[in-house]
């Protein structure tokens, strides 16, 4: 079943490189008495990630922030030096959290997991945004192709917001 909007985050341990090597994280130390944005994408460094949905929360970052928002976090179903090596090169460390989701159980919790293998990638995340305050969902914007970046952009979260 697909999470819904009031809906709780299942408890996640994703791994995120820092300047300092990885660290864990888990869904209470990002999500507890904060007002959250999160983004999932298929993939790190695919097409429509890299040029489309990433920068468009980069770019916008100061204004999510200005509304209120905490903090800022995309998670992707990659491993935590993918991530880093990302974040590096769009120049997102340390301006939003690049969360790995490892072995997509945080996505398959969610019910937002999409078998792409037909395409030679495996069980990836579904393209997605929302609201988390305090560990629950307040808005909820998945994507019907993953190839689009539409619904879920930035520009859709900020109207949101």
């Amino acid at each position: 079943m697909t999470i819904a909007i009031g809906d709780k985050l299942p408890a996640a341990t994703f791994k995120e490189k820092t300047p300092d090597g990885p660290v864990e994280i888990t869904t209470d130390e990002l999500f507890k008495g904060k007002r959250v944005v999160v983004f999932g994408v298929p993939g790190a460094f695919t097409p429509t990630c890299s040029l489309n949905h990433l920068p468009g929360y980069l770019e916008n970052r100061d204004a999510i922030l200005a509304r209120g928002v905490d903090d800022i976090a995309v998670v992707s179903v990659n491993d935590w030096h993918v991530m880093g090596a990302w974040a590096q090169s769009s120049g997102g460390m340390g301006k939003i959290h690049f969360l790995a989701d490892w072995d997509a159980s945080f996505t398959t919790a969610l019910g937002l997991q999409a078998d792409l293998s037909a395409g030679g990638l495996g069980v990836r995340s579904k393209r997605y945004s929302m609201l988390v305050e305090d560990g629950k969902v307040k808005t909820l914007n998945v994507e019907d192709m993953t190839s689009q970046a539409t619904v879920s952009s930035a520009a859709t979260m900020l109207e949101q917001l």
